[in-house]
């Protein structure tokens, strides 16, 4: 697919918020349908009794009010194939938008869908165009009527053509309006806009559901833009803060079950803490401390809890796990994807009930009042009698809207706990713009990642639709509308953590095996890759990086600064 990119004029910003104060009821209200899903078993350890001592629980400061559900209704295009390409034809105008009984309407949604419009829809083949001044374009959108799910196993080359950009539509719609925005071009963006609102849909395959994410995104941008503040009436998708506990937690451990994208990471963590504690002389007299940095709201700890007791001589006389847990309160940034659970949730009572009867002495520290960037030594307990392990994942780019100086000194923070190991995971998509500060430029690196995630959600559900599914994937289209995603990849993190003077660990091969083995269970489109050079193992999807895992331990040489 092939969108011609004509010379972009050179208006003002301006010109933009001048249209969206006047005509701000052309960006379409994106709602989604009430969920209606089959729950999944729980885990057992999600069902533990939680009638804990209070010296167990230290410092939890979880909320206790649970916030409803959403309840929000959708606008779905019955579209299975897609393509586009420049014509010749031209009709003046973006043409408004269609009305359709395959859409159920909106009662947000201006009067002007005509009936000719739907008799225009029926047709398999149907041209929308535009006319500018000096710059005449076109795109013809084929549809085809059918159930856009896809219920077959993705392999490496299937599900949209894999990671063909061809057969990636959404994105040659979504980047193309984003430059649109950039240079002041209001109507090549009224007009794109337009066109992915025709073809978006929260319910069909990843390129409808990526549409759907980044329409809202991009509407949601230039609603920021507009000086009179005018915003769409729109919810937004379902997210983990909107959820209800129980529910979150089942989401959770579905997509666990379903998908390696954090499963993966986790499982690299864990056995990575068993081999730093195989390496310390005096793990078996020593306590342990993780200071948890990650986004597993408690889903990767009954693992290594269990692994604890298989270890020789059983688990540490106690362990003690500070979790530094993000809340929409203190968080400056609540758009950080998959790290603020809902209000109520209190996974540490799960856990302490497992570690209980399991035999395990487990102690729960949650660090709330601060942001992670204010972060300090005394603000974590240490003790010369306990193995410090920092086990961060997915968390660190987000640091105050991710300056690279900010990060530098949140590391140096890290180091001066003197940890004995430090796991970092994060985000592989390497950044060779050297500035992304460009909405534009950003923008296309964000969806390149929700592409990622969507297509792989996609497999990991057979196309089904479930209601854990859509919370997941209205949780990382939070990429979107965050502007400190996915703007680093894995050599310029590996880079600051030998500046700040940790040195590099190689994962041993139990690591090395058990995630291979663990990825065995997910769709064959997942790999994973041990780089030689640095020694970080990383998760592929479909042949592109999708994160990576490191280990670290204190560079002895290098003195704290």
């Amino acid at each position: 697919m092939t969108i011609i990119e004509e010379p972009e004029p050179n208006p003002t910003a301006d010109h933009i918020l001048d249209w969206l104060e006047e005509s701000v009821s052309f960006l379409p209200s994106f709602l989604d349908d009430p969920y209606n899903a089959n729950g999944i078993d729980d885990y057992q350890w999600w069902n533990q009794g939680q009638d804990m001592a209070p010296e167990q629980l230290i410092g939890n400061t979880g909320a206790s009010s649970a916030a409803a559900p959403v309840n929000n209704t959708e606008a779905t295009a019955n579209v299975s194939t897609i393509s586009v390409r420049p014509t010749d034809s031209v009709v003046p105008g973006p043409p408004a938008p269609a009305d359709s009984s395959k859409k159920r309407r909106n009662t947000d949604e201006p009067p002007t869908r005509s009936s000719q419009s739907h008799h225009q829809r029926k047709n398999q083949g149907r041209r929308i165009t535009e006319t500018e001044e000096g710059n005449e374009e076109g795109v013809i959108v084929k549809r085809s009527v059918g159930n856009k799910k896809n219920t077959n196993k993705s392999t490496g080359n299937n599900g949209n053509n894999g990671n063909s950009k061809e057969g990636r539509w959404a994105e040659q719609l979504l980047n193309p309006c984003a430059a649109a925005i950039t240079a002041g071009n209001l109507t090549r963006v009224q007009h794109l806009l337009y066109v992915l609102h025709e073809l978006a849909s929260p319910t069909g395959d990843a390129n409808h559901r990526l549409a759907a994410h980044g329409l809202r995104a991009l509407t949601h941008h230039l609603s920021s833009l507009s000086s009179s503040s005018t915003t769409t009436t729109s919810t937004g998708p379902l997210t983990f803060s909107s959820t209800e506990p129980r529910f979150f937690q089942k989401s959770l451990l579905n997509f666990y079950d379903k998908s390696p994208w954090f499963a993966f990471p986790n499982n690299i963590a864990n056995s990575s803490i068993l081999q730093i504690l195989a390496q310390d002389r005096h793990n078996q007299v020593q306590n342990l401390h993780i200071l948890d940095i990650g986004v597993s709201h408690g889903v990767q700890w009954p693992t290594l809890l269990e692994a604890l007791t298989r270890r020789s001589g059983g688990p540490p006389p106690l362990v003690r796990l500070t979790i530094i847990a993000p809340t929409a309160e203190n968080d400056q940034n609540a758009e950080t994807p998959f790290s603020v659970g809902p209000p109520g949730d209190n996974y540490s009572l799960q856990l302490l009930g497992f570690a209980k009867s399991m035999n395990i002495n487990l102690q729960i520290n949650r660090l709330e009042s601060h942001p992670l960037q204010d972060l300090s030594a005394q603000m974590v307990s240490t003790s010369p009698e306990e193995t410090l392990i920092v086990c961060t994942q997915f968390r660190l780019h987000h640091l105050n809207h991710s300056t690279p100086d900010e990060r530098t000194e949140f590391l140096r923070v890290l180091r001066s706990l003197e940890p004995k190991g430090v796991i970092l995971s994060e985000n592989n998509m390497d950044c060779s713009c050297g500035n992304c500060g460009d909405f534009a430029t950003g923008f296309a690196r964000r969806v390149e990642y929700l592409w990622r995630f969507l297509d792989s959600t996609s497999a990991a559900f057979k196309g089904r639709e479930s209601e854990e599914r859509r919370v997941m994937e209205g949780e990382a289209a939070k990429a979107l509308t965050n502007r400190a995603e996915i703007n680093e990849g894995k050599d310029k993190w590996c880079d600051r953590m030998r500046g700040v003077g940790f040195v590099r660990e190689v994962f041993g091969e139990d690591a090395i095996d058990g995630g291979r083995a663990l990825l065995r269970k997910y769709d064959n489109s997942w790999e994973t890759r041990v780089e030689e050079r640095d020694g970080c193992i990383e998760l592929w999807w479909k042949g592109q990086p999708v994160s990576f895992c490191s280990l670290w331990k204190l560079d002895v040489k290098v003195e704290d600064s």
